[in-house]
């Protein structure tokens, strides 16, 4: 994995542009992506506190708050002030400044105590970090017992037929297109190969229980280009 400087170079590049090409690349299919997820993590009628990693532009961060209980808080996360610069336009024109903010921080080494969320999030961003374990841990660590976990990330379709195709799309048209509409054509090469980096199903599962998560679950979406995955951190019973 590239260093997080440049990772937060590149992201900071392409921001003006990130939205719009996400949208038109995925045909739209990211939004419902998003939609399955928010429903994992906004599971309650009580107000919950939300720390959204990677939140970039905001989407994901403004899909939480539109439907978690009143008196609910996401906090987002990110190293690129260039995306959650349009994050933050996007939250007041959306008049959610009292439920989302949204502040630059390395999802590595999170400010936050120990047990101060009910829920952490992630959206097509855990492929970007640097020490993927270390990331791992640091998100269980300022989960509360009983809090959730839920990530969305692009995967590799198993089936050779549909898997020949993505592949295709993804490391040819994806980066060509994407170059020419936003100047950075390396972006649009990096974005793809990551996903085809990223460990396997079964890999990740096992990591997120190796760093110490229970009950973790993964589901396929879409033919499988996208993965949702979760995990609990275990209650103080359940530890004793």
């Amino acid at each position: 994995m590239p260093k997080k400087e440049n990772i937060r170079t590149m992201f900071d590049d392409i921001a003006p542009e990130y939205d719009k090409l996400n949208h038109i690349m995925s045909l739209n299919i990211d939004k419902g992506w998003r939609e399955k997820a928010v429903k994992e993590i906004a599971d309650t009628d009580g107000a919950l506190e939300i720390l959204d990693v990677a939140c970039g532009t905001g989407d994901f961060s403004i899909a939480i708050a539109r439907a978690a209980a009143p008196g609910s808080h996401i906090t987002g996360v990110d190293l690129s002030e260039g995306m959650m610069k349009i994050g933050r336009e996007k939250v007041d024109r959306e008049g959610l400044q009292g439920k989302v903010s949204m502040e630059q921080g390395d999802c590595e080494h999170l400010r936050f105590a120990d047990g101060t969320f009910d829920r952490v999030s992630v959206a097509f961003g855990v492929r970007n970090f640097e020490h993927l374990e270390e990331g791992l841990r640091e998100m269980l660590r300022v989960l509360r017992p009983g809090g959730k976990l839920v990530i969305l990330e692009l995967s590799v379709p198993a089936n050779p037929v549909i898997r020949f195709f993505y592949k295709l799309y993804a490391l040819h048209l994806l980066p060509a297109v994407g170059g020419k509409v936003s100047g950075n054509r390396s972006a649009y090469r990096y974005l793809p190969a990551s996903v085809l980096r990223f460990p396997g199903p079964a890999v990740f599962t096992g990591m997120m229980k190796d760093c110490g998560f229970s009950a973790v679950r993964t589901k396929a979406l879409t033919f499988g280009i996208c993965r949702m995955y979760s995990g609990h951190k275990k209650l103080i019973k359940d530890t004793l």
